[in-house]
């Protein structure tokens, strides 16, 4: 599949007050599917230097997410091509319960060291399988992974000791950094559950044609929001250069340019896996 969606993200898409990303009000952005062992496509953000599949980080200037345009509005067109994407690819992948070749090193000690944010770790500290996942709540394949892999990987390897599994934010667009900001305003064990309902009901909120603020705060409010600190939280300077802080960290120190991207005990994977294919890595592993 080569494939090229092109899309166009603009400042006046919707009314609600997402974060944004600085250079970017017009920016015409190319999504480029990278096929991951003949699976779903990744999409990347493309800027002056195109990203290869060898780890190569976006451009600090780029990624970071500022609290400018909070208040002005921004959204993210080109989920519509991606949600149809994923439904067009995954029952056409082929390779998917291959285990998908490393893109790239890691040193696993310095990626277990925790950032500004408090870390969000299931399973045990001495597990020998160490995971940490990097992901966007708008990213179509992250929401893949969460509904059809990630429970059994859980069921099989986590709860069993034999894997420790870390979820770390990336976000790519200015919903995802919303919603993130959100899940970390609850309660640190409503983080999961809240992640989860974001995943499941990913279209409902993150499409481009509907009312962004309105579905966010609507689901905020069965976390036990209010419209008051549902605004509050997205105004916590503090927390958003703390997700800027996590997001830089992965694309400058760990070549992290692609979601999801899995750091598995050195070795770096990007893009979604099967039950089949994440359980192979594992158990090579064990």
């Amino acid at each position: 599949m080569n494939t090229e969606f092109e899309y166009i993200r603009t400042d006046s898409d919707d009314n609600f007050s997402f974060l944004s990303l600085p250079g970017h009000n017009s920016l015409k952005k190319v999504g480029q599917p990278c096929l991951v062992s003949g699976k779903l496509p990744l999409y990347r953000m493309k800027h002056s230097k195109p990203l290869s599949t060898t780890g190569d980080s976006m451009p600090m200037s780029d990624m970071l997410l500022t609290k400018r345009h909070l208040l002005g509005g921004s959204a993210v067109a080109a989920l519509s091509v991606a949600f149809s994407a994923v439904a067009g690819t995954a029952s056409a992948a082929t390779a998917e319960d291959e285990v998908p070749p490393s893109d790239g090193n890691v040193d696993m000690n310095e990626v277990l060291k925790p950032g500004p944010l408090p870390e969000i770790a299931l399973g045990k500290e001495d597990a020998p399988v160490k995971i940490v996942e990097y992901m966007s709540l708008t990213c179509p394949h992250c929401a893949h992974f969460a509904v059809t892999t990630f429970d059994t990987i859980k069921q099989k390897y986590v709860d069993t000791g034999k894997v420790r599994f870390i979820i770390r934010e990336f976000p790519f667009d200015p919903r995802a950094a919303a919603a993130f900001m959100l899940a970390r305003c609850a309660p640190q064990e409503q983080y999961m559950p809240m992640v989860e309902m974001l995943f499941k009901q990913q279209i409902a909120w993150a499409s481009p044609d509907v009312d962004g603020r309105a579905a966010l705060l609507q689901m905020s409010k069965l976390a036990g929001f209010t419209e008051d600190s549902f605004t509050k939280c997205l105004t916590n300077q503090k927390l958003l250069d703390d997700v800027n802080s996590v997001r830089e960290r992965a694309a400058k120190d760990f070549g992290v340019n692609a979601t999801p991207t899995f750091l598995i005990n050195g070795k770096r994977y990007a893009g979604d896996m099967s039950v089949a294919a994440m359980s192979k890595l594992i158990d090579s592993l064990l």
